[in-house]
């Protein structure tokens, strides 16, 4: 027989480990005959079709509604009713994933410089961001200055215009 410490760290072990608390939930609690007991049974197995990536019922995604579908039970009766069964379940889902193995230093040193890198090009970022908005806001206002200038110039040439087409008679001299 399998002990728990090694069944849990192949697919296949997970399976045999979910079979084997569940019959051991079943024992225990004493329901040998009962509607818990099919319910018991049919999560368990759900459980080991999904570990072993044979699902019948379900999508196969290693989820608490999958396991329901799996098992053909509301979701509610496991998230509710067998809360310890979904705690398994997640527990042999997490145990299936390998744990990832410990940095070298030389790659913990050049991550620790890339975010100082990113850190520093955000900064120049919002930097660039905030002159692009000063230089647009002085554009605006030139804009606006110079178009005063024009409507102002063409005011004064249209005065100017109308002051040539009248002679100066004060610059002619008087005959005595």
């Amino acid at each position: 027989m399998n002990t728990p410490a090694a069944a849990v760290s192949d697919p296949r072990g997970g399976a045999a480990l979910a079979e084997l608390v569940g019959e051991a939930l079943t024992r225990a609690q004493g329901h040998a005959d009962t509607e818990d007991a099919a319910e018991i049974r049919a999560i368990t197995d759900a459980m080991v079709r999904l570990l072993i990536g044979a699902p019948l019922h379900s999508d196969g995604k290693l989820t608490v509604v999958s396991l329901a579908a799996e098992a053909g039970l509301r979701r509610n009766k496991l998230t509710y009713k067998h809360t310890g069964l979904k705690d398994l379940f997640y527990a042999l889902v997490k145990a299936r994933t390998p744990v990832p193995e410990a940095l070298p230093d030389s790659t913990r040193a050049r991550a620790a410089k890339q975010q100082q890198d990113l850190a520093r090009v955000r900064a120049e970022r919002d930097d660039l961001r905030g002159q692009a908005q000063l230089l647009a806001r002085i554009v605006q206002v030139l804009e606006l200055e110079n178009s005063k200038l024009k409507e102002t110039n063409a005011a004064l040439e249209q005065q100017v215009a109308a002051q040539a087409s009248v002679p100066d008679l004060t610059r002619r001299r008087r005959r005595p």
